[in-house]
Parts: structure tokens; sequence; C-alpha cells
């Protein structure tokens, strides 16, 4: 399985994986709150990269973002700057 980010003719972010589309979980109001608030929730508890994984799918209510390129890249930036304080 290859996932790559693209954009709709719309604009939306989404990923393709073998001719198959799905929209990005930043295109997720809930998820983008929840990206939001990392940064502070890392710095309060120290959380290491799964718990704050765990803690943007609990907020959202969603199993995973793994396979999504966009998410995961936001994700990450975000866990990582908060871990640099």
């Amino acid at each position: 399985m290859t996932y790559k980010p693209a954009f709709s003719i719309t604009g939306t972010h989404i990923m393709e994986e073998d001719g198959k589309f799905f929209i990005s979980q930043i295109e997720n109001d809930c998820f983008r709150n929840a990206i939001s608030s990392l940064y502070d929730f890392v710095v309060e508890t120290n959380a290491d990269c799964d718990m704050a994984y765990d803690w943007v799918c609990d907020q959202c209510d969603i199993d995973t973002f793994v396979a999504d390129t966009w998410a995961w890249n936001m994700f990450y930036s975000v866990w990582e700057s908060a871990t640099e304080e």
C-alpha cells in the first residue's frame, strides 16, 4: 500500500491509495482543534509521541491517522515542537 497526499479539484486535502481516495483528517474541525491544543497538552504532561497520538485520536473519536500523511505531518510537527521546550 502506498498512500500519497493530494488535493481534490476543489482544493480539499485528500489521500490517494491505489486509485481510491479519502479526505484527510486535517479537513476535520475536531482534528484541527485537537492539534491546536496538542502543544499545551504535550508541554503540561510531557507526553511521548504515542501518548500524544492516542490523545488526539481520543479527542476526535478516530481510530488512526497514521496513513494520512497530511494529518501525521501536522501532528508530528506540533508534537516535536512541544518536546523541544
